[in-house]
């Protein structure tokens, strides 16, 4: 039962450093999934195969769409988006694979494009077909816009012919199956009308019915991968047709007659709106990758409390955690899961901020930077706190396996953490002064002073900026490889 404090009630400690790790609204925006999943659906069932374990994700998804009040409000709100993966990611990995794609990146890009009430959404809001996303190929990784996938645009029959040219063009990874029910999908292909190429766009296409892949639509289920099971497929399309209407936002695209115009620099443009659900999706990585890690870590501070050892020369047993070679890297997981949760919270805010446009590019370097820092911290809080629990930890109903594996999706999930590292420090260093006129660093100050450590730490990226500046110049200019090379 949610208690709702007067001004005049006194804040306890824990409701003081829940507002610190949560935001002063944290019982506004946290309270509905804290509820949801201390209801008997979300129970850890004992046990269970993984297809019996992939049916459960899919009966939860339906279960946590009866309890909403509007999945469409979900899908526009990104701080709900990344409330669901804090919370819901611990309990069921699974689970918050499959809602994320269906209310982000699915339910999100069809209002993004096409807005509220221009297109029928009862289908997906009633679960009655589940939303997935299509833009990954075999051959095209992190390197999405040289996809293959083709919508060819059919001028008699005023519509598009979706097609595969080859196996690397193959969709790689969306959950495609039957589980769970019908499914649609969000198909990301290069739109082609008159032999010209007008960029990647997104197609709303019907993929299966209940028992299997709809004609013209080929659907084959990956091997199982580590973490929880998710039905990730190989999908291909063999020419197959859909109406004109399938492309988001065709009335904006193309006149009646069917032309599509494309202008200079409309392709990368269009591209980026096409996936621009990532983004929003990334916070939600970083989201579900600091509720993980705080999971765990209770976990492993609880678990410390009660396990009692033999104390020294006959003394009473203690608990584990009297040690401070036990309780000390605990300590410094919580210090950093802090870190974790204010820094992906600080990253969602400055993407609000920028919604208009201004500020946006830097805004997304945060966010991809936080992205790939917080699931990397996460696996480390993770698997700490796992070895603190000894075997226990390693046993599969005990919950902690799954996150270990699960975080490692996290890692690579909307932009492998590399990848995203390596384009947000070109970013960064495009953006940079070439003068190197930062904050000059202080001669004298006190180390125990947060202030002074972030002003030496903001010199030292002045350093590094002017280091790869400078290895940059002495390279060809010929050679592009070799001068990126030289700066990494």
């Amino acid at each position: 039962m949610t208690v709702t404090l007067t001004d005049t009630a006194p804040l306890s400690t824990t409701d003081l450093l829940t507002g610190v790790l949560l935001g002063p609204e944290f019982r506004r925006e946290h309270g509905f999934w804290q509820r949801l999943i201390s209801t008997e659906p979300f129970r850890r069932p004992a046990g269970g195969t993984p297809e019996e374990r992939l049916a459960l994700a899919y009966e939860r998804l339906r279960v946590l769409n009866r309890a909403l009040d509007s999945g469409a409000r979900l899908a526009a709100d990104p701080r709900a988006l990344a409330a669901l993966h804090a919370w819901l990611g611990p309990v069921d990995p699974a689970l918050t694979t499959v809602a994320g794609i269906h209310y982000n990146l699915f339910l999100g890009s069809l209002l993004d494009h096409d807005g509220v009430g221009s297109r029928d959404l009862s289908d997906y809001l009633t679960m009655r077909r589940i939303g997935t996303f299509l833009c990954t190929e075999v051959a095209h990784g992190n390197n999405a816009a040289a996809m293959e996938t083709t919508a060819t645009y059919d001028r008699e029959r005023d519509g598009f012919v979706l097609h595969t040219p080859n196996a690397g063009a193959q969709k790689f990874m969306p959950n495609t199956s039957p589980a769970g029910g019908a499914k649609s999908g969000l198909v990301a292909a290069r739109l082609v009308a008159d032999g010209a190429d007008h960029g990647v766009r997104l197609f709303l296409v019907p993929l299966t019915d209940d028992e299997e892949a709809l004609p013209g639509v080929r659907v084959r289920l990956l091997p199982a991968r580590m973490g929880s099971p998710v039905d990730h497929c190989l999908t291909s399309f063999d020419h197959l047709f859909v109406a004109r209407d399938a492309l988001l936002g065709f009335g904006e695209k193309g006149d009646a007659e069917g032309m599509f115009r494309t202008e200079p620099g409309d392709r990368r443009r269009r591209f980026l709106t096409a996936i621009g659900r990532v983004t929003p999706g990334r916070i939600a990585m970083s989201a579900c990758a600091a509720g993980s890690a705080r999971a765990t870590l209770a976990v492993a501070v609880r678990y410390g409390g009660h396990r009692l050892i033999s104390g020294s020369r006959g003394a009473p047993p203690v608990p584990v955690n009297a040690h401070r070679t036990h309780h000390g890297p605990l300590a410094s997981a919580m210090a950093t899961v802090f870190a974790m949760t204010l820094l992906y919270r600080r990253a969602q805010e400055r993407w609000e901020a920028c919604a208009d446009g201004e500020g946006r590019a830097e805004a997304g370097t945060l966010v991809d930077v936080a992205k790939a820092w917080i699931t990397w911290r996460a696996r480390d809080v993770i698997v700490e706190s796992r070895e603190r629990c000894g075997a226990q930890a390693l046993l599969e109903n005990n919950g902690m396996t799954e996150l270990v594996t699960g975080v490692e999706g996290a890692i690579t999930a909307e932009g492998d953490n590399i990848a995203l590292y390596t384009k947000a420090a070109a970013d960064m260093l495009f953006a940079a002064d070439p003068g190197g006129a930062g904050t000059p660093a202080p001669h004298t100050g006190d180390l125990a002073d947060p202030r002074f450590l972030g002003t030496l730490l903001a010199s030292v990226q002045e350093i590094w900026f002017a280091r790869a500046r400078e290895r940059v110049l002495s390279a060809s200019d010929a050679d592009a490889l070799g001068r990126w090379n030289a700066a990494s």
